[in-house]
């Protein structure tokens, strides 16, 4: 925290932190029964309490009489003390959605992204942010902090996306200036996989994991990374890059494959579709070659097996390198695991004694934007105590 200059505000500080966390993951509580879960002494918790209803971070909610002694006040969090954003730009879609200091989603606005480029794109945002504030009953700019999750790696030095192949205009420098411009709230950009990854560490089938992987398959192909129980990024922030493992050496090479990585052409959506064009299909989309094998198309179930057995080949690269407790797979492509299944555990099998638990991501089309909150109401909090102590 910053502004912390002696022992007593910084015990304060701590006191209310440990207060208010505990009422943000647990709901209401009394003096008393704050005292007894923390091992903070009464007066001590009386008096945290004090400066977080002073604060407006902590609310009396009730009360309990009836039985001898005083009456009992009953004390919750103040949820909407701050409210926060989660922002997801994708190829297809664009979604924003709005969570108070609690974490509970109040609004989501979701459109097809049809922008043409950049600037487009960064308008199309902030249109949907105001219909999503709107909707949660709020102006925009009393949003406290925003995360934008988008496929890429945020390049600080040109202040640009590296890997964002799948955006218009999105590798240009000075694209985040644009975007901070035109939302004009305190923001941060990070990879849409990585959010994920903390997605399904906060709510889906990561909770209570320490060591996990998110792998993402549909227009792109990424993983998120999550070690000890927090992200992994690499130095650059580029680990879990997984669209540039490599393919064996008998795949030539095309100018696709390399901007793309070689496994995010043959792995990816549009791969998938590639190949059942290839196979005689009149196909446009990796949705129609799904529906189809569904419907008991033999042709479209082949290309679902092939896709499979790619997906398990990167599954056993993977689990070599981080032996992960889980695998989860998302995606457009990914999440379907119940025909993708067998020919992903097939493949598994072939390749050696490697045996990760795969699982389907069980957050749909959320999980960046629970991702992007969870890690918007992390720096939304220290700002609350920053603006308090500061």
């Amino acid at each position: 925290m910053r502004g912390q200059t002696g022992t007593p505000r910084l015990l304060r500080t701590m006191n209310e932190r440990l207060l208010l966390d505990r009422l943000r993951e647990h709901g209401p509580a009394s003096r008393g029964e704050l005292a007894k879960v923390t091992g903070l002494s009464k007066p001590t918790v009386s008096a945290a309490l004090a400066g977080l209803e002073e604060a407006g971070l902590v609310l009396m909610v009730g009360a309990v009489g009836g039985r001898p002694g005083p009456t009992t006040a009953i004390y919750d969090m103040n949820a909407q003390a701050a409210h926060v954003a989660g922002v997801d730009v994708g190829r297809d879609w664009i979604r924003v959605a709005i969570a108070d200091l609690r974490g509970s989603l109040i609004a989501r606005q979701d459109a097809r992204n049809t922008a043409h480029s950049a600037a487009d794109l960064v308008r199309r945002v902030r249109r949907l942010a105001d219909k999503a504030a709107a909707e949660a009953g709020l102006s925009w700019s009393a949003v406290t902090y925003a995360v934008v999750g988008s496929p890429g790696v945020l390049n600080e030095a040109s202040g640009s996306l590296d890997f964002a192949q799948n955006l218009p205009g999105w590798g240009r420098p000075g694209l985040v200036d644009r975007l901070r411009a035109a939302l004009e709230v305190g923001l941060a950009i990070e990879n849409d996989v990585n959010l994920a990854a903390v997605g399904e560490l906060a709510r889906g089938a990561g909770q209570g994991l320490a060591n996990f992987v998110f792998v993402s398959v549909g227009t792109g192909v990424g993983m998120g990374i999550v070690i000890n129980g927090e992200l992994y990024v690499g130095a650059r922030g580029a680990a879990g890059e997984v669209s540039f493992v490599p393919t064996p050496d008998s795949v030539v090479p095309t100018p696709d494959s390399r901007e793309r990585g070689a496994t995010e052409a043959a792995t990816g959506a549009a791969g998938v579709a590639a190949a059942a064009r290839a196979a005689g299909m009149v196909v446009d989309s990796a949705r129609e070659v799904f529906a189809a094998a569904a419907a008991g198309d033999e042709v479209a179930a082949g290309i679902v097996a092939a896709e499979g057995r790619r997906i398990g080949s990167l599954v056993t690269a993977v689990t070599a390198i981080l032996d992960p407790e889980v695998v989860v797979l998302g995606g457009g492509v990914g999440r379907n695991l119940d025909m993708l299944g067998a020919a992903i555990t097939a493949r598994i099998e072939e390749l050696g004694p490697l045996r990760p638990e795969v699982v389907a991501s069980t957050l749909g089309d959320s999980g960046v934007l629970e991702g992007a909150i969870t890690r918007a109401l992390a720096v939304a909090r220290d700002r609350l105590f920053d603006l308090r102590y500061g």
